[in-house]
C-alpha cells in the first residue's frame, strides 16, 4: 500500500540548506580567486569550492557572475605571459653584470692560485 501525498518537505528542506550552502562555497572561491588573482573559470571554480561544474552551470546567477569575470581576465596577462616579456634592455643589465661578477671571480681565483704556488713552494723548500 504506498503513501498517495508523501511528507516532502524534510527532503525539500534538507535540499535547499545544501543549495545555499554550495552557492556560499562558490562565492566564498571566486572571493580568495579574485584576491589572488587566480584565473577564474568553471573548472578552476569548481575545483576550489569544491562542487561540480554542472552545479555552477545550472545556478544563473553563479553563472553569469563566474562568465562575467572569466571575460574581464581575458585582457589581463597572467604572471607567465609577464615574466616572458621582459624587455631586451632588463635582459643585457641582468647579462652585463653576470659578466662583472664572472671577471671578479676569474681575478680571485687568479690570486688564490698564485698564493697557494707560493705556499707549495715555501712547503717544498722546507723538505
Amino acid at each position: 500500500m504506498a503513501n498517495k501525498a508523501p511528507n516532502m518537505d524534510g527532503i525539500k528542506y534538507y535540499s535547499k540548506l545544501k543549495t545555499e550552502k554550495s552557492i556560499k562555497k562558490a562565492e566564498d572561491a571566486l572571493k580568495y580567486m579574485i584576491k589572488k588573482q587566480l584565473t577564474i573559470n568553471f573548472n578552476s571554480v569548481a575545483e576550489q569550492a569544491e562542487v561540480s561544474k554542472a552545479f555552477l552551470y545550472k545556478n544563473q546567477e553563479l553563472r553569469s557572475r563566474i562568465e562575467t569575470l572569466r571575460g574581464q581576465q581575458k585582457g589581463l596577462l597572467s604572471p607567465k605571459q609577464v615574466k616572458r616579456n621582459i624587455s631586451d634592455s632588463s635582459k643585457d643589465v641582468i647579462i652585463a653584470s653576470l659578466r662583472q661578477r664572472l671577471k671578479k671571480l676569474e681575478g680571485e681565483n687568479k690570486e688564490l692560485k698564485e698564493i697557494l704556488k707560493i705556499q707549495f713552494g715555501k712547503i717544498y723548500e722546507e723538505i
